[in-house]
């Protein structure tokens, strides 16, 4: 982007949020939007290589808000997503009743519990492999969204999607739709019960993938497990199978005053077998004449670690893990997936 156009961009942006602070709709509903942004910096050092790095792993900003009681909107950008610029969410709702939404634009698709989580949400500094190689998709698409329910509270979101990612939307058509569809029930207070399926569609052949998880959260107490299920068309590649599960403790400091609120234990196992993308490379090179190979290698994971929570008026953790891999006979492990010790600063205002 030239940097005149860049200028009237942000005076543009500029101009809405002026005039957006100070008026509302004819409804009463208060259109000023609302800004957030996450920091995550972190250090990591892998001990079998000798060798360590500085890396800004998030820089999001995000608005979001009302324009009525009826429309609301958000979008989403990351300034650097492990260095990339990266446009996230950009999508209007529609709220058709308090607990009916529609939502159209770009958004993380409603598939499985940890891929869903923000940066700022997550527990550990590293994602698990079902959010990070599995299960991960962001889309251009529709989805609805339902809540009921009182004794039992149930939240149903599903939708239909491009196929086509983030940033191949211009030239895209497709006679191939995919979709997503996620189910959440608390069955009781603090226990919920999650089943997730989705179809894609990465080049050439349908790709399944079906989640089901459970989590538990008193507000000190967090024990959650998902495993995922994922299977190719035509048999163009081996099932895939991923399990995450973890434990995470807070304990308050103090009465939580003073510089730092809590301190959470917290430890995770996660494994996945031989996988792939969907899609087809030959020579290590995408390619139509190719096929399915793998692309992240059968291992498993311990994660042991500490967040130390800061009182401040943001939500700012300090996150310390030592990340333990456990590789099958023959697999060639990633440069930045192996045994690692990290630290990470998250701040999110």
């Amino acid at each position: 982007m030239k940097t005149s156009d860049l200028s009237r961009y942000a005076a543009a942006v500029a101009a809405f949020l002026v005039a957006a602070a100070v008026s509302f709709a004819s409804d009463g509903t208060d259109r000023t939007p609302e800004i957030h942004g996450t920091v995550r910096g972190k250090y990591e050092y892998q001990p079998q290589m000798q060798e360590g790095r500085f890396q800004v792993r998030n820089a999001r900003v995000s608005i979001s808000g009302d324009l009525s009681r009826v429309v609301s909107y958000k979008a989403e950008i990351d300034l650097c997503d492990e260095g990339v610029l990266k446009m996230l969410d950009a999508y209007a709702r529609f709220n058709i009743s308090p607990n009916l939404h529609f939502t159209i634009g770009q958004m993380r698709v409603p598939f499985t519990i940890d891929a869903h989580r923000s940066p700022h949400q997550q527990y550990f500094a590293n994602r698990s492999f079902i959010a990070k190689e599995v299960g991960n998709v962001r889309d251009v698409g529709a989805q609805l969204s339902w809540s009921f329910g009182q004794a039992m509270p149930v939240t149903i979101a599903a939708g239909l999607f491009n196929g086509s990612g983030l940033t191949n939307q211009k030239d895209f058509w497709t006679d191939n739709i995919n979709f997503s569809a996620k189910a959440q029930v608390e069955l009781f207070r603090g226990f919920n019960v999650v089943l997730s399926a989705q179809k894609i569609r990465p080049d050439h052949i349908n790709v399944m993938m079906y989640a089901a998880g459970a989590f538990y959260d008193n507000g000190r107490l967090h024990a959650e497990a998902e495993y995922l299920y994922k299977t190719y068309a035509q048999d163009a590649f081996t099932d895939v199978y991923s399990f995450d599960g973890f434990l995470s403790y807070m304990i308050p400091i103090g009465d939580g005053s003073g510089a730092v609120k809590s301190v959470s234990p917290l430890v995770r196992y996660d494994s996945m077998n031989d996988h792939s993308d969907g899609i087809r490379y030959l020579n290590g090179v995408q390619d139509s004449g190719g096929v399915l190979v793998i692309r992240d290698y059968a291992r498993s994971r311990i994660t042991g670690g500490v967040t130390i929570s800061l009182g401040t008026p943001f939500v700012s953790d300090i996150r310390l893990n030592y990340e333990k891999y456990f590789y099958r006979e023959g697999a060639v492990p990633d440069i930045s997936e192996q045994d690692k010790f990290v630290v990470e600063f998250m701040v999110r205002f």
